[in-house]
């Protein structure tokens, strides 16, 4: 019976430190705590995050605030059209010595950190934001025949604009399915925009503290894998998965608006997210309502409207809302 007491305290003491470290966060990132959350969550579930949202909504900011609370080496690549994969590596370069011999020396990208904002991502092309893939997926990078692991942990939020599609190149679905959730950034309220009005035009900025360290963040990440789940919220994730998949007989109502659904990788994801915001809210494990508050975020970029429903004028989030509305209705009369 020690195990289970122990677990109970590991999650008490873990949602306590994540609640500092939440409080931290708001002083320089205030309001939005949807967004915090969702951030928080992936990173808990030790994944990566796509931010989508208009300039000047703070998602840089959030990112660098994120890499001080979290105690982790942040850095920024700024993807541009003529980026290169070998600007986000690194490159071998070949040294004289002295003596006049000649080596080969490595000198890392801005990929060997801990945490690594990709801003704008979907400006670079195909090719660089391939150089991505490898590292997002297995935590290391091949470079001239050699495997150079990255940093632990290593995670990777990504920001998108929604609107200006011009000289972009979009994201391929593998890439997409690499992410964990994908978090909407929007305008925030007339209060918080007062709030931050008055927090960042002064003489001083607002000052956060580390509260976490990589290796507490590691830790936290096993606790969170530890929590128990529910039959009942493995079968509605299972339920909302295949619901959404046109080719599934689940699915079937979704054929004439769907391209294709979401794969095995989402329900990971939604088994992870539910447990995450669990956490998050101060709860030992999560409930029905956890998969119903999660699968838009970890869905929604992992689905594609066919071309009539982009013709009627269908999105992909209330595609998803609807299908969760009848699938948690459904749960309840069971």
């Amino acid at each position: 019976m020690a195990e289970p007491a122990t677990l109970v305290a590991e999650i008490e003491a873990l949602g306590e430190k994540l609640g500092a470290a939440k409080a931290s966060i708001n002083r320089r990132f205030i309001g939005q705590e949807t967004v915090v959350d969702l951030v928080l969550g992936a990173m808990l579930c030790g994944g990566h995050a796509l931010l989508v949202g208009l300039p000047g909504l703070g998602k840089t900011r959030l990112v660098d605030t994120l890499a001080t609370v979290m105690g982790l080496k942040g850095s920024r690549i700024q993807f541009t059209p003529d980026l290169m994969p070998a600007d986000i590596l690194g490159s071998e370069v070949l040294d004289s010595a002295a003596d006049g011999s000649r080596a080969f020396r490595f000198i890392e990208g801005p990929i060997f950190c801990q945490l690594l904002l990709a801003d704008e991502i979907n400006r670079a092309s195909p090719r660089t934001q391939s150089a991505l893939l490898q590292a997002m997926q297995e935590r290391e990078v091949t470079i001239a025949g050699q495997h150079r692991p990255l940093g632990r942990p290593f995670h990777v939020l990504a920001t998108q604009n929604p609107i200006e599609q011009e000289g972009t190149y979009p994201l391929p679905e593998a890439q997409l399915d690499r992410f964990l959730v994908q978090v909407d950034v929007h305008y925030p309220t007339r209060a918080t925009e007062r709030d931050i009005l008055i927090a960042t035009t002064g003489a001083e900025d607002a000052q956060v503290h580390q509260v976490f360290a990589g290796e507490e963040l590691i830790a936290g990440q096993a606790v969170l894998r530890r929590m128990p789940v529910g039959d009942t919220v493995v079968e509605a994730i299972l339920d909302l998965v295949r619901a959404c998949r046109p080719g599934e007989p689940e699915g079937a109502a979704l054929a004439d608006v769907l391209s294709w659904g979401p794969g095995p990788r989402a329900a990971q994801a939604l088994m992870l997210m539910v447990r995450a915001r669990a956490l998050l809210d101060g709860r030992l494990a999560p409930s029905v309502a956890d998969v119903a508050a999660m699968a838009r975020p970890v869905m929604v970029h992992r689905m594609a409207l066919n071309f009539a429903a982009r013709a009627r004028g269908e999105d992909l989030g209330g595609v998803i809302d609807r299908v969760v509305t009848r699938v948690m209705r459904l749960e309840a009369a069971a």
